[in-house]
């Protein structure tokens, strides 16, 4: 693995650069987020602008980690280990793969549970619609979408908009929230639209 060129691409939807564990919550929240999306990698002796600090206790790190991935995820998740010299600095590699059993669950702490999802460079805390979409990616058949008025609305209004939330499309085609988060659910997992999640509120693009 050439280490630098990975840290060069900078954090993203598989990558994510920690200088040291502090937390088992936190980093419960990154394994989590990558196992329900695409999988991804820790580097654990990087900071966040990539420079390499390297980390004091091997021991030490894999142990919270390895903690963190049994304990305060749910199912627990398996880790797997690489360690990387990078001038004398030791850098701890967390492999963490897409699951098969999605979604997975952090626990916070106040002792919830929550599902969270790897979108660009941040674990995001998933919505209804998205736990929706990772529990329905599970499903390996084809995803077949026969487009009715509601989904050629839906385009129109992208077309002209670019973005579109869960109340303006409900609105927009007079539907319940349940049916358009149906609707919404199908289309993310068939790789026509996709969810935006800022701090306000959840919207969704076209492809």
């Amino acid at each position: 693995m050439n280490l630098r060129k990975l840290i060069l691409q900078g954090e993203g939807a598989t990558l994510d650069f920690k200088k040291t564990i502090t937390s088992n919550e936190k980093i419960a929240k990154s394994l989590v987020a990558f196992a329900n999306n695409k999988g991804g990698q820790l580097l654990i002796g990087v900071a966040d602008d990539g420079t390499i600090r390297g980390v004091k206790s091997e021991d030490e790190e894999r142990y919270m980690i390895t903690k963190s991935a049994y304990q305060f995820c749910k199912p627990a998740i398996e880790p797997e280990f690489e360690e990387i010299y990078v001038d004398d600095k030791l850098v701890l590699v967390v492999n963490i793969a897409a699951s098969e059993i999605k979604p997975h669950y952090a626990l916070d702490e106040n002792k919830k549970w929550w599902v969270y999802y790897r979108v660009n460079d941040k674990s995001i805390l998933a919505s209804k619609i998205l736990v929706d979409v990772i529990k329905k990616g599970n499903d390996k058949s084809d995803n077949i979408i026969s487009y009715t008025e509601q989904e050629k609305k839906l385009f129109e209004y992208l077309n002209e908009q670019g973005r579109i939330t869960l109340k303006e499309f409900s609105k927009l085609t007079r539907s319940s929230y349940r049916q358009a988060q149906k609707i919404l659910v199908s289309l993310i997992i068939s790789g026509v639209i996709r969810p935006h999640t800022t701090e306000k509120e959840e919207y969704y693009t076209a492809c």
